[in-house]
Order: structure tokens, then C-alpha cells, then sequence
């Protein structure tokens, strides 16, 4: 009875060893899992701001009215008889 004891001892020590400090031990599963979260947020992100580049294409596409305020903010384009003021500090 004592060698059995003894073995399985010997055994649980060995299979505890491997699922704390081999390969793909819980150590490593638990940063893996960390990282995967962290790329998942990061997805949810660029995911967005796909959707919100996305939107603005497609109404620069279909309105004269964003293409126009496109072209007002970003190259400062003005309309014909229109007065343009710039005020600096």
C-alpha cells in the first residue's frame, strides 16, 4: 500500500509541475487571455472608427451639402459673392 501511496504522490507533484510551469501552463494562459482582451478593445476601436469613415464616404457621396462643408473647413474654399473674414489673435 505504501509504494502506491508513494507513486501517487510522485505523480501529482509531476502533473502540478506541468500545469503550473510547463508548456501552455495557466501562467501563460492567463497573459495570453490579457493580450487577447487587449486586442479585442483595440478592434472595438478601429472597428469604429472604420464605421464613422465609412459614414462620412457615403454622405460625401450621396449630398452636395457635406462635400461642400468638406470643402469649406478643410481647404477653405468660400462660394462665389461671399466675403471671407479671417480674425487672428
Amino acid at each position: 500500500m505504501r509504494p502506491l501511496f508513494i507513486i501517487l504522490i510522485v505523480s501529482l507533484v509531476v502533473l502540478q509541475h506541468k500545469l503550473w510551469l510547463g508548456d501552455g501552463n495557466l501562467i501563460q494562459l492567463n497573459n495570453l487571455e490579457k493580450k487577447l482582451m487587449a486586442h479585442e478593445q483595440e478592434n472595438n476601436k478601429l472597428a469604429a472608427r472604420n464605421r464613422a469613415l465609412e459614414a462620412d464616404i457615403s454622405e460625401l457621396k450621396r449630398g452636395d451639402q457635406a462635400l461642400e462643408e468638406q470643402a469649406r473647413y478643410e481647404l477653405g474654399m468660400i462660394k462665389a459673392n461671399e466675403i471671407y473674414y479671417q480674425f487672428v489673435d
